[in-house]
């Protein structure tokens, strides 16, 4: 078994720091928080348990909340990110040990297992998705969508990647993807090709969306990078 490239160092902690609190302000944006006012910021520990099985992603998220919030998590030996974890003998699995004030630990419960279990959650459906694919006898990549949740993007990708798919693209800037709108309004694939590479230039990749074999071929011509097959239905992928 091929071991996992540990995708944090992928990943600007300052900036993951920013998205993260923005999330906590999102959830505290009165700046009061009555609950904390009676519980105290007593040194307590909370214990980060693992209920059903899958594939264990994002805990760089995890564990800078708690970080912005004066805490700190220590994880078990057995939070391997990346790893599939089956709780099935016991029921549940201690991941990690959350010590700091109480207050503190309880402002960044909801934010900090929304991230983990939201990226944990597409790690292990991309995780199935591959297998299924490799079970099937394909040995290309399995790639995500841009059709990330607003302002999740990041933690979703990242759980992409940790599943062992592709990201294909991250944003609109990454590389440029022409769809049957920009070809329409182009006034062909041809020429929407050429328009995109003058602002590409060589470094970045075109792809371009087809709905025929014509229109693939057309692409392939016109210089794109990548052509996407779309709504291709297996029996026509074999028949062109």
């Amino acid at each position: 078994m091929s071991s996992i490239p540990n995708y944090q160092d992928l990943l600007n902690h300052t900036e993951i720091k920013s998205l993260l609190q923005n999330w906590i302000h999102d959830d505290i944006p009165s700046f009061f928080d009555v609950g904390g006012l009676v519980v105290g910021k007593d040194e307590k520990s909370a214990t980060l348990w693992m209920k059903s099985n899958g594939v264990l992603a994002g805990k760089i998220f995890f564990e800078l909340c708690f970080e912005l919030l004066g805490c700190q998590v220590v994880w078990e030996d057995c939070a391997v990110e990346g790893q599939k974890i089956d709780v099935s003998a016991s029921g549940k699995i201690k991941l990690a040990t959350v010590n700091g004030p109480v207050n503190a630990i309880l402002r960044g419960e909801r934010t900090a297992l929304n991230t983990l279990s939201r990226c944990s959650g597409v790690a292990t459906l991309s995780a199935e998705a591959v297998a299924l694919a490799r079970e099937c006898g394909w040995n290309g990549m399995v790639a995500g969508t841009r059709k990330t949740t607003p302002g999740f993007r990041l933690v979703e990708k990242y759980g992409l990647l940790v599943g062992g798919a592709a990201t294909h693209r991250l944003d609109l800037s990454q590389m440029c993807m022409l769809k049957d709108n920009h070809i329409w309004a182009a006034g062909s694939i041809t020429n929407a090709v050429k328009l995109a590479r003058k602002a590409c230039g060589f470094s970045s990749k075109i792809e371009v969306e087809c709905q025929s074999l014509e229109e693939a071929l057309e692409a392939a011509e016109a210089g794109a990078d990548v052509v996407m097959l779309d709504n291709f239905t297996p029996a026509q992928l074999k028949t062109d």
